[in-house]
């Protein structure tokens, strides 16, 4: 039995040393993390999410997506001098699922889609495009305000989940600019 505890005791210190030894190949293979400071000096990729200008969005889901991203970008509001503007055209559409006895719908997907391309303000040449899409799913209810709010949730996630795509796509184009010495 005391020899069962001793082999446990053993195999708790190899466990160990492979993860410490794990992690000193993790940190020398340039593994960083995407919003820490780099080692060169160069502004992080949070410092250079700051400086990015959200351009006016027409309707209401995009003021919806302008605000998330405003907050998620810099949250201290727009940067008085930018050096990006972030250009977005958003659309949503939604796709019916499932169909009742009647041939009403009971299941719908909303779909929000954003096309983005960040621009440098000193050139205006187009540094990063990209494109980020959500499909969220709701019920259609005989109710139509649980229709209606049930929709508006689903819009929602699909606006939060767009919004994050977006700032992880630009702090990973920041984080790129700061390893390269930018």
């Amino acid at each position: 039995m005391w020899s069962c505890r001793r082999q446990s005791g053993a195999r708790r210190v190899g466990i160990g040393a492979v993860l410490l030894a794990l992690t000193l190949l993790l940190s020398g293979c340039g593994f960083h993390p995407l919003y820490g400071t780099p080692d060169n000096g160069a502004p992080s990729s949070t410092d250079r999410l700051a400086t990015v200008r959200i351009a006016p969005l027409s309707d209401r889901i995009g003021q919806q997506l302008h605000n998330m991203l405003r907050d998620r970008l810099n949250p201290g509001g727009q940067p008085r001098k930018p050096d990006f503007e972030l250009r977005i055209e958003l659309t949503e559409t939604r796709q019916e699922l499932s169909i009742r006895k009647d041939e009403t719908a009971s299941r719908a997907n909303l779909i929000v889609a954003a096309q983005f391309a960040l621009h440098e303000i000193a050139t205006d040449q187009i540094v990063l495009r990209g494109q980020a899409r959500s499909i969220n799913s709701y019920n259609i209810l005989t109710s139509q305000f649980a229709t209606t709010s049930s929709e508006l949730n689903a819009r929602k996630r699909g606006l939060r989940e767009v919004s994050e795509d977006i700032r992880t796509r630009l702090g990973i184009y920041f984080a790129d600019l700061a390893s390269a010495g930018s």
